[in-house]
């Protein structure tokens, strides 16, 4: 076990490289590096380092565009207990020297790309500090009295140094920056013991994410993980406790799962640092945080055969994803708008798709790229069922791109929400009306109970009216809670016009509720044996929907 070793991140990559020493490591451009030769030049530029004065702890920034080197750099300030700053090599002025300060930085190796930055800092603290130029010849040296990088690692000894033995599992390994878009970014301390997590893993293992996601933190990390038979949400918080997890996962509605259980102490005595999974409701984001005092929650969305996997990984509460809105190229992923009342892709004057607006909700697509590992889509079995799910003439003629079927929204800093599936929208009073949105407001009332809302189609009606199915075995629901919440919260199209109280309601594998048959049956009381009810506007308040009303309202007597 790493911690029992004390392994720290270079003690495991020499174990990596002892078994396959000539095996490439990274392709860079035209370059090509086996394992050895990283081991071997981490290996020079610690012991220069060490020769250098930089000690165990010490922070050294790290100022360079990507390279083989780069990693080499840090690597190697690893080997000596070192911490590198991994600074973002486009910043200039006070946010610059702000970084370097904050982690308080004992030297600066930037690259011949970033000697204009550093050289335009007057600060006297900074520009006292010894500077080292990587990747650059002698004449590409701009930096007075910087030292050349290149040709100092030339006669340094390539031997492991010393110091890597005294480099444990609980040191600091680096300083990673935040984004800075809510000040000046700040120094995140990432430890040589952050690989070594205890995942808690209760989901179905034919899945992706229990059986891929999960348990290939095991098989690719050397991460432990815990398996359920099945999830319990009455047992989740005692097996955490119980097997020190510091990670747990998650899916569908097994977060809201874990609200209905009565409070009990054990819900914050654990180690858990951070959740990860998707399907976590964003009416319920923060008072699972909360309750559970859970430092960090990762939303992630995706599928198992699209191309448009995204990730939250800053915890904004509520987002399933993040895309740069600076550079949305680099990630060829979009929201394209759709027809409101025929739900295809609405396409401009010369027949490409148009891109939605921040704040615009659309069908999320991934550029498909063929034979890109990441960006293709190899589709199913059915050829049929492959071709629905592709979109062509995207961004420009003869593109394509993978159609993920569900409905996000983009604010202006680039965090993506989820709203509805394609399929889960309906429209009524010409509008158009999100399925979750409106469980999420009854099922808090009804302490996140389970809830499934889908429309129905009424007789001269256009669209389709919304109905609730609320499990409700002990049926203690309060109407009156209900029709208050509901009005309160949800816009007069959006409230269900009808109820139905059921006493199981059938769920897949991954605890996401089933809603087609339900749909099917409608609201007919002579069909239905559950009870029903109608939201009466004059007697603002939900009515038992009887069969003389039923009547009246297919007929039109009773107007909705």
């Amino acid at each position: 076990m790493p911690r029992k070793n004390d392994y720290s991140v270079p003690k495991i990559f020499q174990e990596v490289t002892r078994k396959q020493p000539n095996k490439i490591a990274f392709y860079f451009e035209e370059e090509t590096w086996t394992f050895s030769q990283v081991d071997e030049y981490s290996n020079r530029v610690g012991n220069y380092f060490a020769s250098k004065g930089i000690k165990h702890g010490d922070a050294v920034a790290l100022f360079k565009e990507n390279s083989v080197e780069y990693v080499c750099l840090w690597l190697g300030l690893c080997k000596i207990g070192a911490v590198p700053a991994l600074i973002n090599y486009n910043l200039k002025d006070d946010p610059l020297m702000h970084c370097i300060k904050i982690a308080d930085c004992k030297a600066i190796i930037c690259g011949k790309e970033t000697q204009d930055a550093l050289n335009e800092l007057k600060d006297e603290e900074i520009c006292s500090l010894p500077h080292y130029v990587a990747n650059a010849s002698q004449e590409e040296i701009k930096m007075k009295d910087a030292v050349n990088l290149n040709a100092a690692l030339a006669t340094a000894e390539s031997s492991t140094p010393p110091q890597l033995k005294n480099v444990g599992f609980v040191d600091k390994m680096v300083y990673i920056y935040t984004s800075g878009t809510t000040g000046l970014p700040k120094a995140a301390v990432i430890k040589h013991s952050s690989p070594d997590e205890v995942i808690y893993d209760p989901l179905p293992l034919y899945h992706t994410a229990g059986g891929m996601l999960g348990v290939g933190q095991a098989l690719l990390f050397g991460c432990s993980t815990i398996i359920r038979n099945k999830f319990s949400a009455s047992k989740y918080w005692s097996d955490v406790q119980k097997y020190k997890a510091t990670a747990a996962q998650y899916i569908g509605e097994i977060c809201r799962y874990l609200l209905t259980v009565p409070e009990k102490p054990e819900d914050k005595q654990h180690k858990v640092r951070l959740m990860f999974g998707n399907g976590l409701r964003p009416t319920i984001w923060e008072d699972f945080q909360k309750r559970f005092a859970i430092p960090k929650i990762c939303e992630f969305y995706g599928s198992t055969e699209g191309n448009t996997n995204i990730i939250n990984m800053d915890g904004k509460a509520g987002a399933v994803g993040f895309v740069s809105v600076l550079f949305p190229k680099v990630y060829p992923v979009a929201l394209l708008k759709i027809d409101e009342e025929t739900k295809e892709i609405v396409r401009d004057a010369n027949g490409l798709c148009v891109k939605c607006q921040p704040g615009e909700a659309g069908e999320f697509i991934g550029k498909i790229v063929k034979n890109d590992p990441v960006r293709d889509f190899h589709g199913y079995a059915d050829e049929k069922a492959t071709a629905k799910k592709i979109v062509r003439d995207v961004f420009v003629k003869g593109d394509c791109a993978f159609l993920s079927g569900d409905i996000l929204v983009m604010d202006y800093e680039g965090y993506l929400y989820f709203k509805d599936r394609t399929g889960d929208t309906f429209r009524w009073k010409g509008e158009n009306v999100a399925t979750s949105e409106i469980e999420g407001v009854i099922s808090k009332v009804i302490g996140h109970g389970d809830v499934v809302v889908y429309g129905v189609e009424v007789p001269a009606a256009e669209g389709r009216a919304g109905m609730v199915a609320i499990l409700d075995e002990d049926k203690t629901l309060d109407f009156s809670l209900l029709h208050s919440a509901v009005t309160k919260s949800l816009p007069s199209y959006a409230r269900p016009l009808f109820v139905r109280i059921v006493k199981e309601l059938e769920k897949t594998g991954t605890y996401k509720l089933k809603k087609v048959k339900l749909q099917e049956e409608g609201f007919n009381p002579s069909t239905i044996q559950d009870c029903l009810y109608f939201l009466d506007g004059k007697q603002k308040s939900y009515v038992p929907l009887t069969a003389d009303l039923y009547n009246k309202i297919i007929t039109g007597e009773v107007r909705v």
